[in-house]
């Protein structure tokens, strides 16, 4: 055990460096997804984020939505702090029994029409959370979800992919 500590501390990481998104192509998907969601909605996209028990790797992702690479907000995404104000909720994480009660307040506080996004994994089936005594497994458990973004986590491009599906429905 002492010996791989200690190879641990020493050696290099393995990690290899993600490839960087073509601005091209997240420009467009960002025009796109503006062009749907004020033909939809005749203004910018509000979402509700709830992280109903996630170890933060998603959130982490959908921030970076908000950081200068990507900056959802030049493509008409806003994340709004009050469920009254979204179109959306962006339910992360397996819904655990506490939270259970909370998810469901907050969705019934959206205003009609609106959509409901599991991104990650664990929202999507609990992933290795799924029928542990902690929580109620995925976010269709607990509310009807129109769209699923899987991964672990999800990529800022892949959440405004799985946005602009959701919008051209």
């Amino acid at each position: 055990m002492r010996t791989l500590l200690f190879q641990s501390i020493f050696a290099a990481p393995v990690t290899a460096r993600a490839p960087a998104p073509s601005a091209q192509a997240l420009e467009e998907l960002g025009r796109k997804l503006d062009k749907s969601a004020r033909r939809l909605l005749g203004r910018s996209l509000a979402i509700r984020e709830v992280d109903a028990g996630s170890c933060n790797g998603c959130e982490l992702e959908i921030h970076a939505l908000e950081n200068a690479v990507y900056d959802a907000s030049r493509f008409g995404i806003r994340f709004v702090a009050s469920p009254r104000h979204a179109d959306a909720l962006l339910v992360t994480g397996p819904v655990t029994h506490n939270m259970k009660v909370a998810l469901e307040r907050t969705f019934a506080a959206v205003p009609a029409p609106r959509w409901v996004i599991a991104a990650g994994q664990c929202a999507v089936d609990g992933c290795v959370f799924r029928d542990s005594y902690a929580n109620a497994n995925g976010v269709a458990d607990v509310l009807d979800v129109d769209l699923h973004i899987p991964g672990c986590p999800p990529s800022p491009a892949a959440l405004l992919e799985g946005l602009l599906a959701l919008m051209q429905n």
